[in-house]
Order: C-alpha cells, then structure tokens, then sequence
C-alpha cells in the first residue's frame, strides 16, 4: 500500500507541473515519448528503455525495471500564415505566431513487484493547436481586423494531458502483456474568431452564438485504456504492439457553437506495432509503424467547408485525415558509459488545401523528422539522456474560405507554413 501511494504522489507531482504543451508534429501527437524514443524519432514498440512505457507499450514496463525518470523538453515551433491574391487588397498579408518556446516535461515511474509484474505511471501531453497571431494590418470592409475577419489577437490553445497508471505482466520470460488507464483533461480556449460568432455582415456561421470565441479556459476530462504487448522473439529480435480506442471527453461547454458535436473533442484512437534488431551487442535498429484515426473526432475531422452550422453534428471541422507514421531510429553503445542515437520520423499531412482557412488556427503540416541524442550513465544507478529534433519546414496552399461568401477571388489563396526545433534533457535512476 504504501508503494502504490509513493506512486501516485509521484504521478499527481508530475502533472501539477505540466504546462501546456504546442506539439504539432504527427498531426498533434508528438514525434514520441521518453527522451530515449525521442532520440530515435519515437521508435519504441520494441524496446523497454524507461519508465514511459504507459504513452507508449504499457509491456515493456515489466522488462524496465524498477526506476523513474524525469525529463524537459524545450519546444521551438515556427508557424506563420499568409493570404495573397485577393481581389480585395486589404485581404492580403503575412502574420507569425508570436510565442515561440514551450517547455513541456515528462515524468514516468515504475515499481517492480516480484520479477514477472511491475506497476507504474506514465504522465505525458499531446497538444498541437497553439496559435498566437498578432491582429496585423487586415481589412475585411468594417475597419481593421485580424487574418480571419475578427479583432484582436487570433488563435486557439490546445492542451491534452494524461496520466496513466499502468499494469504489466510476463506471460513468461520473452513475452508480456500490459494495460494502461489514461486519465485525461484537457483545457482548451480561442480568440479573434468574432467573424464566425454571427458578426453583422457575415453568414450566421454558428448554432451557438456567444460559444465561439473569446470565452477564456475551458476544461474536460475522460478516461481511455492503452493495451500493449511485448516480446523477444529470438535474442536478436523484440517485437511489440500498442492499441489505444478513442478515450470519450466531456464537452467544451464554453465552446459549443465553435467544435462540432456541442463541443465535443474526444482522443483519437491510435495504434503501433514495431520491431527492435540488435546486430550486435552494441547495436539496435528499431522501426515502428503507427496510424492516428483522426476521423473518430467530428471537430477534428469534418471538412471545414460549412455544409451545417458550427457546433452542429455535422458541423465544419479542421478537415483532418487519418495518418500513417514511420519511425526508424539507431542506437550505437559507443562504450559502457555512453550510447548515440539517430532517427527518422515520416508522418502524413493530416491537412488537405482544402481546409487551410481554419488551419491559420493549427498548421500542423509537420512531415519530416530529424532526431538525435545520447544517453551517458554517471553510475550504475543514475543516467543523463538527452535528444535533439529538427523538423523543415512544410507548407500548404489553398484557396480562401472567404471566396464563398465574398465572391470568387475575393479573399484569394492561403498558405500556412510550419518548421520546429526541440532539444531535451530527463534523468534516470534505477532503484
């Protein structure tokens, strides 16, 4: 009893500290999870390498050991949205997402009971939609105005946190089984969007007016499962596979007439399998594949092009596509003390030219990933990981929203652009 207590102070510590993540790398789940995974691009469906295992394989937590790891990453994404060739010249312009640095932390911690049975928590973030566009010089025929017709800053704040404690077991010495209950809550807010608020001379956008924009914090919570598996198939060979179903939310209440469904935004529901080959001793290659069903969320999903009201069942949504995801990394124990990592992530684009007017709120066009990191043991007890990201920039162009209601080529064409950079330290203790 009081190990189990120790373990969940240590979990409710860690999520009193979490802020707000700006992830927006895979869609809006980050490249991976743990600062070792991380390094390899997020390959880790067959490794066991830190007390994380509850974001990814619950399984591997039972080959881990006993240990807890602490860690920060320093998030640096660029986003900037741009409109040109519009028939109405006060249309046109460029504006850059203000804040551009995010510190989000990570904490996992795990507790061995007996050799065939470990029991943890995993507390992690996705996140993603983050914008901060400054009002600049717009126009749209009632007096200055931001990008998307409203006044005053525009943006959107996105911040999924979940805490997952998490339950593995060897079936035998190779093999393990591991379940995870994710505890979520998310806070969401947006601002600048009085154009889709049933402004006079606009279309009535929304079913809700005064549930759109610029209504502060709002929060909800949920519960979901993560089930994994893991297992040595030879001593060269591990495999594992991890499958989460959609984690249902409570609604965004003050956010009904903006997120289709009432406010719904529920946890997509996602899946990985992969595989770790160790050549050598001092060697692994690990490559996972996963998918993101970015379709079980209606507010996510929907296209954007207003076939219904917002807030609306069918409401207009980020237009968002199912993804596809591969990860490659490579660990190299260059000696005792020290091991090298590289990695490569490719992710779809969950954005279609379609839909980029309501992507101005959350470009995550992000497609390439660039990884790196190391891992120096300081004793047999303590580790210092660290990793690097980089990711170029991609962009996607379409035409403005604002030309059904404007006219054709009225608002022109959009294009929202996005590059990151993130660099992280966690350190490890065995116990």
């Amino acid at each position: 009893m009081k190990r189990t207590h120790k373990l969940f102070r240590f979990g409710a510590i860690a999520a009193a500290c979490i802020a707000g993540p700006a992830w927006a790398t895979n869609g809006y789940f980050p490249h991976g999870y743990g600062m070792k995974a991380k390094g390899m691009a997020g390959a880790s469906m067959g490794m066991a390498q830190d007390s994380l295992g509850g974001a990814t394989n619950p399984a591997s937590m039972v080959f881990s050991g006993s240990r807890m790891d602490i860690g920060l990453d320093v998030f640096m994404p660029s986003r900037d949205a741009e409109r040109s060739g519009a028939g109405v010249p006060s249309l046109n312009g460029k504006v850059d997402s203000d804040k551009g640095e995010f510190f989000v932390p990570e904490f996992g911690y795990n507790k061995m009971l007996g050799n065939d049975m470990s029991l943890g928590v995993t507390v992690y973030g996705n996140g993603g939609m983050n914008t901060t566009y400054p009002q600049g010089n717009f126009n749209c025929g009632a007096g200055a105005s931001n990008m998307l017709c409203g006044s005053g800053e525009l943006g959107v704040d996105l911040m999924q946190l979940i805490v997952a404690p998490t339950l593995a077991y060897k079936i035998n010495p190779q093999h393990a089984v591991g379940v995870a209950v994710l505890l979520g809550y998310q806070r969401f807010k947006a601002s600048g969007l009085q154009a889709f608020d049933n402004a006079p001379g606009f279309p009535p956008f929304t079913g809700a007016p005064g549930s759109v924009t610029n209504n502060g914090y709002d929060s909800s919570t949920g519960i979901g499962l993560r089930l994994g598996y893991q297992g040595r198939i030879t001593d060269a060979f591990t495999i594992g596979a991890a499958y989460a179903p959609k984690m249902n939310m409570s609604k965004f209440d003050k956010y009904k007439g903006l997120f289709a469904e009432s406010g719904d935004f529920d946890l997509p529901s996602h899946y990985n399998i992969g595989v770790a080959f160790n050549p050598s001793p001092a060697w692994t290659i690990a490559f996972d594949v996963g998918r993101i069903n970015y379709s079980d969320v209606a507010s996510v999903n929907n296209p954007s092009l207003p076939v219904a009201p917002l807030g609306a069942a069918n409401g207009p949504g980020f237009g968002w596509q199912d993804i596809n995801v591969y990860k490659l990394g490579v660990a190299w124990s260059m000696s005792d003390v020290l091991t090298l990592r590289a990695g490569y992530n490719k992710g779809d684009n969950p954005i279609t030219p379609a839909d980029v007017t309501f992507n101005i709120l959350a470009p995550g066009v992000i497609t390439d990933h660039y990884t790196g990191g190391f891992t120096w043991s300081m004793d047999k007890e303590s580790e210092i990981t660290g990793m690097v990201m980089y990711a170029p920039r991609q962009t996607v162009s379409g035409a403005s929203l604002f030309n059904g209601f404007m006219g054709a080529g009225a608002a022109g064409n959009e294009t929202i652009g996005m590059s990151q950079f993130s660099f992280g330290l966690a350190w490890g203790r065995k116990f």
